[in-house]
């Protein structure tokens, strides 16, 4: 594209789409053109290369435009084959099914496909409703399910709420890793589901003690609750096990799959439930279509899945993602101990988080609090746009906890990609503890947001 169309086009998507966001990328020198993604590198128009260490959020778990998935979809598009029909039974969304319920085992028995994770979130509501009889539900303080209506009634985090209106009645929130609390909420056996990710990601990647979903599965079978994970993050081997809910031995009544589910290329999710469960829901011919939704099963995204299993088991990308996990954590532990900004590296497989805190130095924390001031999310974006501008590496902070980095590429990244990010940081973080120019400069970007 020419550059006089690029501007064109990017002018056009500040004036016509979100002109708050392609503010903020430029404060944050982030609004660059991609050109070409491949794997865990992005190539920019001007020739950069940047190393993914943010996957979409977890959407590209097999690297950016796989080969094999490409071809997948171009063979679909070129058979002519039916899309989306809209009356009758895709022989694709069978086959999908299958795979994935089989894959997640335990009773998991039948696949209700939607396009967003957000999507599935809604789903599991109306399901949990039909299947138990009960209204309520229960949630985990510092979750993130989603941004339609449903789900931002099963998250505790004012941000995102703020400003839309009365959200769903009988919702209530309990500590994450608490199971006394959950146990007394249960006990009054007024919940339908207790919906979670079984690691909070935008919490700040938050993982339980290792006994904790055990026994909230046996507190939720006691007292007749559903027991639904949201893995749309953590699943499809994004910690290692295909589901996060293997590492923890656990067998959800529901379970929520998206993002990676299609290999980045087309919406998809999700909702895997018990036979039971989708029993309640589909109870009689006459509500064969009680829920439903237009692109859920179309050919192209039950394609996609298609051919994202087979990467993800031909390319053992579990195992992969466990190796590789292990070697990070590791690697950042030891480049960035003795900095006292550095708090904490946590995480499974693939899903890392990077844990800062405020300094004891006065020096550093003068400036820390003037950063705080301003927004708390201040500190956690000058460490990404320091990261992105010097140093190629595509990052974000999480959503729910400003202070927590993300380390989170696709499971394709090699050891070499894996420690040349472990220096970046240690760099960046270097220059923190180090730096005046680091501050002085941040405090300038820091303005310039005010102004956005």
């Amino acid at each position: 594209m020419p550059a006089s169309s690029a501007t064109a086009s990017r002018s056009l998507y500040a004036e016509k789409v979100n002109p708050q966001w392609s503010r903020l990328l430029d404060v944050l020198q982030m609004n660059v053109r991609y050109r070409r993604c491949s794997g865990a590198v992005l190539t920019t128009a001007d020739g950069r290369s940047i190393l993914d260490f943010l996957s979409g959020y977890c959407v590209h778990n097999t690297g950016h435009n796989h080969p094999a998935i490409v071809a997948a979809l171009k063979a679909e598009l070129d058979s002519d084959g039916p899309a989306m029909l809209q009356s009758h039974a895709p022989d694709l969304a069978g086959e999908l099914a299958s795979r994935l319920v089989t894959r997640a085992g335990g009773a998991l028995d039948r696949a209700f496909f939607c396009s967003s994770g957000s999507e599935g979130i809604e789903a599991a509501i109306k399901f949990s409703r039909a299947a138990t009889g009960r209204a309520a539900l229960l949630y985990a303080e510092g979750s993130f399910h989603g941004l339609t209506c449903g789900a931002l009634s099963l998250m505790s985090d004012r941000f995102w709420k703020e400003g839309f209106g009365p959200l769903l009645p009988g919702t209530e929130a309990v500590p994450f890793g608490d199971l006394k609390a959950l146990a007394k909420r249960l006990a009054t056996r007024n919940f339908a589901a207790y919906i979670a990710e079984p690691i909070q990601s935008e919490a700040g990647v938050r993982l339980p003690d290792r006994s904790y979903w055990r026994e909230v599965q046996r507190w939720c079978r006691r007292y007749g609750t559903l027991l639904v994970l949201d893995e749309v993050q953590t699943g499809l081997h994004r910690t290692g096990p295909f589901l996060a809910a293997h590492r923890y031995g656990i067998e959800p009544d529901m379970v929520v799959l998206a993002k990676a589910l299609s290999g980045g290329l087309i919406p998809s999710g999700a909702l895997l439930t018990t036979g039971r469960v989708s029993d309640q829901v589909y109870s009689s011919i006459g509500r064969a279509l009680i829920h439903t939704s237009t692109f859920s099963e179309n050919g192209l995204a039950m394609r996609a899945g298609l051919a994202t299993l087979d990467v993800l088991e031909s390319e053992r990308l579990g195992e992969r993602a466990e190796r590789l996990g292990t070697l990070l954590r590791r690697s950042l532990r030891e480049a960035l101990s003795g900095y006292e900004m550095v708090q904490e590296i946590r995480g499974e497989g693939l899903l890392t988080g990077i844990v800062f805190t405020a300094p004891q130095q006065l020096r550093l924390r003068a400036a820390f609090e003037a950063f705080r001031r301003i927004h708390p999310a201040m500190f956690g974006q000058v460490l990404v746009m320091r990261l992105f501008r010097n140093h190629n590496i595509l990052t974000q902070i999480c959503g729910n906890n400003f202070m927590v980095l993300k380390a989170n590429p696709p499971l394709v990244a090699t050891e070499a990609q894996i420690l040349a990010f472990v220096e970046a940081v240690r760099q960046v973080v270097e220059n923190a503890h180090t730096s005046i120019t680091f501050w002085s400069e941040a405090l300038g970007m820091a303005q310039r947001l005010l102004n956005v």
